[in-house]
């Protein structure tokens, strides 16, 4: 079973709060952005593994070769996985990812989307994936860094 020790949604994937706060928080070696449009954009993944701390390394997977890679990851490996959505979240779930929570970090403002919490904005079909992700026993947790409190769930579903 990999050890997976943050999974978190987060539009920007890997940056500064990722990089310094949550990395260290976690005690992740290992940054696991597991996106499809992500997985092949080499410019994007080389800005982010400047972002990236150095005691971790980065990896840049679509959400299939997630699904199929992860069950060999190394007991030693701390896995933090960063999806850009919650629909990326879902299909690693429903592909079998063992996912037990996931942290809501920047989810930013877009056409369609309102605003729910201090980084967090989503549409209907957020709403739904997160709701399904709940069906699924994913406990869900909005938090935009380690030293800010957690932020009510429900405010996802109002």
């Amino acid at each position: 079973m990999p050890n997976i020790v943050l999974t978190r949604i987060d539009n920007r994937l890997i940056h500064g709060q990722v990089a310094t706060m949550w990395t260290s928080s976690v005690g992740a070696n290992l940054l696991l952005c597991a996106n499809d449009a992500v997985s092949t954009d080499t410019m994007r993944q080389g800005l982010m593994k400047m972002a990236a701390p150095a005691q971790a390394q980065t990896r840049f997977f679509s959400i299939e070769k997630t699904c199929a890679v992860i069950g060999k990851a190394a007991p030693n490996q701390m896995i933090a996985i960063i999806c850009e959505t919650p629909q990326d979240v879902l299909a690693l779930v429903e592909g079998g990812v063992p996912i037990k929570s996931v942290n809501i970090g920047n989810m930013h403002m877009a056409d369609g989307k309102r605003q729910v919490a201090t980084s967090v904005a989503v549409d209907d079909a957020d709403v739904a994936a997160f709701k399904r992700l709940q069906e699924l026993g994913v406990e869900l947790f909005i938090q935009r860094v380690p030293s800010t409190p957690v932020e009510d769930i429900n405010k996802l579903f109002q």
